[in-house]
């Protein structure tokens, strides 16, 4: 539509009397294409002069031209049905233009990417666009050009079958606009709501919005497109109504304007034939100029070019030819050997990569995948257990228990090394105090040291009385994996863990770890692959004592990530001694308050929220709660869950992660859009591409792990019961 055009098209004679006062400027060639667009309808030429602006732009840094110039292209681009060709001029001309002050070429350039992503039927993009140019239309206070926004938001809804809001929206575009610079907009709206009408075959009500049409087009004399499209419209709307007079009469009409208009265009370019061939030979004239002096430009470059390469040339010949003689027959043979080498080295390059990703997400989805059910195994087996059972049944659910739990350690130990293999692994470093960390550890060991008639003998440095700055997770993943390895394979014997201070200065201490056993030892021949995953040395060993064989490489890769290396001392029969070193820097001593853990009286009063898909996970749950005497209400998506959040107060949200439609982290932003104070705990099968802190980034306050222990399961629940009873009072 020209009236939405920034530069507005002028007439021939103008163009004619300013030619010989304007000089080769961006302006100068933007009118001239779009005199060729508009009046012409010579779109080649149009596309010729505009991208002549665009050189002028270019070279004087006219960046505000320069993105007229892109606009202007993408709006001929568009008339041509090249959308792709006019999204990328239109994308141009939004990042030249200022957006901090709002422009009515931005708002332009926005709605011709509205209506490029329109015809593509990509109608969510086209949306977006349509928004944004209404936006500025706004703050431009350009009301009548909102209404063109409006026009086409109200053919994406009819595109999107929504009829009723479509000719609503329609009727608002026909209501608003009373200017009659705006008629065609007006006309197409009528069109619309004919077009409405006739495919819900209400046909009357098609022909009374056609007729509208046709008689609000009838002062746009010009627009014969819009008239055919009327015409025709109505020859349509008339034969669905079987009156095949009045059909045949619009369908007449419209092959007649068709007719005519190619006769109209004729006659009006023999009417301006001489002025065209002299505003013709005017145009030539300067492009001539223009070429006759990039000429001698080209030309003088290219001299001065020609000189200097000359002599370099004739330099560097005089050397190279005493060597290429010499080195042509080795650099020949030594090429084609390296080329054959790359070759090969890019093939198995790429070989071992996929296979590394194949199998890094086949184990990171059987894992995951596991969890699920695995949740229902360990969960009912826990309820079953808590049910006081008989003596018989007693030895069966133990043993499933066990089963359980070591098939849940088998699945994290493959996803830590899934992860540890994934470089998504961050080393943090945070304050901690070695002695306490360690004393935990061995208190987590008691009953296997028990159940294995071990003697563990500790001994830590006394000399190390500062606290250390570093990643206490995975010092404890690497220690609890050697004392379960020496405490195992060492039944009725003795386990040292020994930690030594090797060097210190002001800011850095330098430990020495070694955990010591006199248990089965290690073959020589096998202790290069024990550090290697799934492996444990041999199947004998595998079948007597258990285990992944993947606690070693957990070890090691840690260990690289820290910037350190595993040693090992084994002799078969003897024992086994591992031992590693760190650094750390020296961290701030904290100060250790009591925690005062509140009692709560009565947890019957408390309600929780339960967003779960799985109707078995739901029942565990849900029965886990009810054992503390605690509320549950269920709901199984992520919406219900919002608007069911917006109108009922719960002391607590346990949210699925993964959930049909809209997931558990969305459903916690949306949450968390109106309140702000309820817990929200993420339930997740965690995944390779998932971690605690992405996960609380979306507002949740803690994470349990799929399938989670019962009695962390309740220190969890508890605790935030307790933190909101102790809030609310």
């Amino acid at each position: 539509m020209t009236y939405l055009l920034l530069a507005t098209s002028i007439g021939y004679s103008q163009v004619y009397n300013d030619a010989a006062k304007i000089s080769d400027s961006t302006d100068y060639y933007l009118e001239i294409g779009l005199f060729n667009k508009e009046d012409k309808k010579s779109y080649n030429k149009a596309i010729l002069f505009t991208e002549k602006a665009i050189e002028y732009a270019k070279k004087n840094s006219l960046n505000n031209k320069l993105a007229d110039c892109y606009l202007q292209l993408g709006n001929i681009y568009y008339d041509l049905e090249k959308n792709d060709l006019a999204i990328d001029y239109f994308i141009r001309a939004v990042n030249l233009f200022n957006k901090k002050e709002p422009k009515t070429n931005l708002a332009l350039s926005y709605y011709g990417l509205g209506k490029c992503y329109l015809k593509k039927d990509n109608i969510q993009v086209a949306e977006i666009y349509f928004e944004k140019a209404a936006s500025l239309y706004e703050e431009l206070n350009f009301l009548e050009a909102i209404e063109l926004i409006n026009l086409q938001k109200g053919i994406i809804k009819k595109e999107k079958k929504n009829y009723i809001a479509a000719t609503e929206t329609l009727k608002s575009v026909i209501e608003n606009l009373t200017d009659d610079t705006f008629l065609t907009t007006k006309t197409e709206a009528y069109i619309q709501l004919g077009e409405i009408e006739l495919i819900q075959k209400r046909y009357s009500a098609a022909i009374n919005y056609f007729n509208l049409a046709n008689t609000t087009n009838s002062s746009n004399k010009t627009d014969f497109e819009l008239t055919k499209r009327i015409l025709k419209q109505l020859s349509i709307a008339y034969e669905k109504t079987n009156n095949t007079n009045q059909s045949l009469l619009y369908l007449k009409k419209y092959t007649h304007l068709t007719d005519s208009i190619s006769s109209h265009l004729y006659s009006y370019e023999s009417e301006n034939m001489i002025n065209k061939i002299q505003f013709d030979e005017q145009l030539r004239t300067i492009e001539q100029l223009d070429k006759d002096k990039k000429s001698q430009q080209k030309t003088l470059r290219f001299s001065k070019l020609i000189s200097i390469l000359s002599i370099a040339l004739i330099s560097i010949l005089s050397l190279l030819s005493l060597s290429l003689y010499k080195n042509n027959k080795i650099r020949t043979s030594t090429n084609k050997l390296l080329k054959d080498k790359n070759k090969e080295l890019t093939i198995e390059k790429e070989r071992a990569e996929l296979a590394s990703k194949a199998r890094a997400d086949f184990l990171s989805t059987v894992s995951h995948e596991l969890r699920t059910p695995l949740n229902a195994i360990n969960g009912i087996t826990y309820l079953l257990l808590q049910e006081k059972p008989k003596a018989s049944q007693l030895n069966y659910l133990k043993s499933l228990e066990f089963s359980g739990n070591y098939l849940l350690n088998f699945i994290n130990d493959i996803l830590e090394i899934n992860r540890l293999e994934s470089d998504k692994v961050i080393v943090e470093k945070i304050n901690f105090n070695l002695k306490e960390l360690i004393e935990n550890i061995t208190i987590s060991f008691k009953e296997f040291i028990h159940e294995n008639n071990i003697k563990c003998h500790l001994k830590i440095d006394e000399s190390i009385t500062t606290n250390l700055k570093g990643d206490p997770t995975k010092l404890s993943q690497i220690v609890i994996n050697l004392l379960n390895n020496a405490i195992k394979f060492s039944k009725n014997g003795d386990v040292w863990f020994t930690i030594k201070k090797q060097h210190e200065d002001s800011n850095v201490i330098k430990l020495y770890f070694e955990i010591k056993d006199n248990g089965i030892g290690i073959p020589l021949d096998k202790q290069d692959a024990i550090f290697d995953s799934f492996s444990q040395g041999s199947v004998e060993i595998n079948r007597t004592y258990g285990g992944t064989g993947l606690g070693l490489s957990i070890v090691k890769k840690i260990l690289e990530l820290m910037g350190s290396t595993i040693h090992l001392k084994s002799e078969s029969g003897k024992g086994s001694t591992f031992s590693f070193e760190l650094e750390f820097e020296k961290g701030v001593k904290s100060e250790i308050k009591p925690e005062v853990k509140p009692t709560i009286k009565n947890l019957t009063e408390k309600i929780v929220l339960l967003v779960e898909d799985n109707k078995i996970n739901q029942m565990i749950t849900q029965k886990m709660l009810e054992k503390k005497g605690i509320s549950c209400i269920i709901i199984d998506n992520g919406e219900e869950a919002i608007e069911n959040a917006k109108t009922n107060h719960y002391d607590l949200i346990l949210m699925d992660v993964h959930l049909p439609g809209i997931n558990g982290t969305e459903a916690t932003t949306e949450i968390r859009k109106f309140n702000t104070t309820t817990p929200i705990v993420a339930l997740t099968a965690i995944s390779l591409n998932e971690n605690k802190e992405m996960l609380l980034s979306f507002g949740m306050n803690e994470v349990i792990t799929k399938p989670f222990e019962p009695e962390h399961f309740y220190n969890v629940v508890i605790d935030y019961l307790t933190n909101t009873e102790l809030s609310n009072s």
